[in-house]
């Protein structure tokens, strides 16, 4: 598969990327109606940003563009959704699995290596989801007729009727739109199932569910299936039903010479106030015990959070366990700050400068702090 050459990115010089890009003169200069594309990089950022960067810039109303791409392990948010309703950011940050929110709505997916996903641009007018997933079913039964894939009214797919193998949203521009949709070949089911539970109980938000669903490897239906030769086959099918080339050309999310403008993209996506900002607003009750040999050491803890920050919160001590002081003065100083451990761990740590030469306040006050850590 070619890299796009510096023949392309020369010609950008010539073209101001609001109105044109070196991936739509590479589309006018091969004379084909679509583009297969393939993202060289596995970080998620990297990729969300080039789908944003083609959705921006690269003309769709006289021509279609796949592409492909994949991720380590990750786990993508809708726009709309809550991480901490969603899945379990503790379990993530212990195993160093990322956190990203799309620009997409729908529900939240895991991804890793073993998982592919599809990206399909078009103008607003040939929007069609429920085509793109045909494709994908006619590409599946070329290659493995006996498969028993079929779409859903959600647009999910489903092998056998009841496996979820593929998952679907989309974002609709002014003129222009895309499709994205997973398709699992060997993704490790333990681990999605494991980082797709979230640990709270006592969460309340209008924020976008997600439905769980059954899911299912198509390689555990076929072990002979593999990620490169099902992208091979949808990108064949692509190109049949498009009446373009099969080459696939591969495309570098970090390429700024190709992509003018692109970090930028990828810097938003990545930050704190992206990921966990623009979380609608929620509330949360946790009740447990800080002392388990001792009765009477349990903990309430009630907080509001707005755009990821604590809006109030109260600590409250159903014994003289630690100073009720104490507790008044970590409610007091969360307040504002990032509903996350990181922050929470910098203020902990600076009031034990108070306490510092009482050891057993110090590993009380300990225990206390990492159970509020533990829900963030």
């Amino acid at each position: 598969m070619p890299l796009l050459n510096v023949g392309f990115r020369a010609a950008w010089r010539t073209l101001s990327p609001a109105c044109y890009t070196t991936l739509a003169a590479l589309a006018e200069s091969r004379g084909d109606s679509a583009l297969l594309l393939k993202s060289t990089s596995t970080d998620i950022y990297e990729n969300l940003a080039l789908e944003d960067w083609l959705h921006e810039y690269v003309q769709s109303r006289d021509r279609h563009v796949l592409l492909l791409w994949r991720n380590c392990p990750t786990v993508v948010i809708g726009r709309h959704q809550n991480p901490w309703q969603e899945c379990n950011l503790k379990l993530m940050r212990d195993q160093g699995i990322q956190l990203s929110r799309r620009r997409s709505g729908g529900g939240t997916v895991y991804h890793d290596l073993g998982n592919i996903n599809l990206t399909f641009f078009t103008s607003k007018k040939k929007y069609d989801r429920r085509g793109n997933l045909e494709l994908v079913i006619s590409a599946l039964k070329r290659i493995r007729p006996q498969l028993n894939v079929l779409a859903t009214d959600r647009y999910d797919l489903l092998l056998n009727g009841v496996f979820k193998i593929s998952g679907t949203a989309s974002k609709i521009g002014r003129t222009s739109a895309y499709h994205h949709c997973t398709l699992l070949c060997n993704s490790n089911r333990h681990v999605l199932s494991s980082v797709l539970h979230s640990p709270h109980q006592g969460l309340k938000t209008n924020a976008t569910p997600s439905i769980p669903a059954t899911v299912k490897n198509l390689c555990d239906e076929d072990p002979t299936l593999t990620c490169d030769l099902l992208m091979d086959a949808i990108a064949m099918e692509y190109a049949r039903q498009h009446s373009c080339q099969s080459k696939i050309m591969l495309v570098d999310p970090k390429d700024n010479l190709l992509l003018p403008g692109i970090a930028k993209f990828t810097q938003e996506l990545k930050s704190w106030d992206w990921i966990y900002g623009r979380t609608p607003k929620f509330s949360i009750s946790h009740y447990f015990s800080v002392d388990h040999n001792l009765p009477g050491a349990e903990v309430e803890l009630n907080m509001s959070i707005t755009h990821g920050r604590i809006e109030s919160c109260n600590i409250k001590l159903f014994s003289d366990w630690l100073p009720s002081m104490m507790c008044n003065q970590l409610a007091s100083d969360l307040i504002g700050n990032k509903f996350c451990p990181t922050e929470t761990l910098i203020l902990a740590s600076a009031y034990l400068r108070v306490c510092s030469q009482d050891n057993e306040l110090c590993t009380k006050w300990n225990a206390l702090c990492e159970q509020v850590m533990a829900i963030m």
